[in-house]
């Protein structure tokens, strides 16, 4: 089984406590998004866990207790382009990019993923913008990291709102292909591999592979032997990635991007994180007496 650590929140920058107390705890509960009474409870043990896969925008929290986590895994950190008026609470790029030199430093330049992702365009966020910023950003992790993922954005309900002061221009193919043909040769030139996420316009044209967040190869590598496990059918059509079991939650990170698809109003946000206990079996929230608990299958 492969955990996903986490595609619903930043468990790498908030939630490593509760983590670390689940690892050592040996099973974590998480609720069912679609039915909140039900409950998934997923065992955490040699034995059923190969390899954990960390998604983060600023992952301080891993940093700290990297060398206490018992699982083979590998990091995806997001930096982008956008100021604060896109991405309010993260720190300076310049501090998130020291964070993940120094996770590289000490996981190894194969355990670092850098994602570029998503890619909109605006007035401000122009293509030469992304293309300079991209490239500064290359210079600062050649070395560190041997893959870089992009994305366009996609439109999920929870966000439309949070973005509309943002006056999003709606690119075209073409204007699509280009910017990745320009990103490609700056990858290149940077000694990364560049992979798209979950992209229906095929980019291959202009030297960009559909990749895979929760990537076979790559976990294949990092474990020395093969995984025999599906694609993901839970996921959107144009991903790639093999299954694993996700132990996060909805509406509980307080980064506040506007693009974010996992989070829903700040007032919700804020009540969820305040039921945050890192003793708890649940990431925000305890178990209710007509709560329904299933140990679940290994994947």
């Amino acid at each position: 089984m492969i955990l996903s650590v986490s595609r619903r929140t930043d468990i790498p920058c908030f939630y490593m406590d509760w983590l670390m107390n689940r690892i050592r705890s040996g099973f974590a509960d998480v609720r069912n998004p679609m039915n909140p009474h039900q409950i998934s409870r997923v065992t955490i043990a040699p034995d059923t866990v190969d390899a954990m896969v960390f998604w983060s925008k600023n992952p301080v929290g891993l940093l700290r207790v990297w060398d206490q986590i018992p699982f083979p895994f590998y990091v995806q950190m997001t930096l982008t382009a956008y100021g604060r008026e896109v991405e309010p609470h993260l720190p300076d790029w310049r501090e998130r990019v020291d964070c993940f030199r120094s996770l590289a430093e000490k996981l190894g330049s194969g355990r670092m993923v850098w994602r570029y992702d998503p890619i909109f365009f605006n007035s401000v966020y122009t293509p030469e913008v992304h293309i300079r910023t991209f490239s500064e950003l290359a210079d600062c992790l050649r070395g560190f990291t041997d893959e870089v993922v992009i994305s366009f954005l996609d439109w999920y309900p929870k966000m439309k709102k949070r973005m509309q002061p943002l006056k999003v221009e709606e690119p075209s193919e073409q204007m699509q292909l280009a910017l990745a043909e320009q990103l490609a040769q700056i990858a290149r030139e940077h000694d990364m591999r560049i992979t798209a996420c979950a992209e229906m316009l095929d980019l291959r044209p202009v030297g960009v592979q559909p990749g895979s967040c929760i990537d076979a190869n790559r976990l294949e590598r990092l474990l020395g032997k093969p995984l025999h496990l599906k694609k993901d059918t839970n996921q959107r059509a144009a991903c790639g990635c093999i299954k694993s079991v996700d132990i996060g939650a909805y509406n509980t990170c307080s980064l506040g991007c506007r693009y974010c698809y996992a989070n829903g109003s700040e007032n919700l946000i804020t009540r969820c994180v305040a039921q945050y206990d890192p003793n708890s079996s649940l990431l925000c929230g305890s178990l209710a007496l007509d709560d329904r608990v299933t140990l679940r299958d290994k994947e």
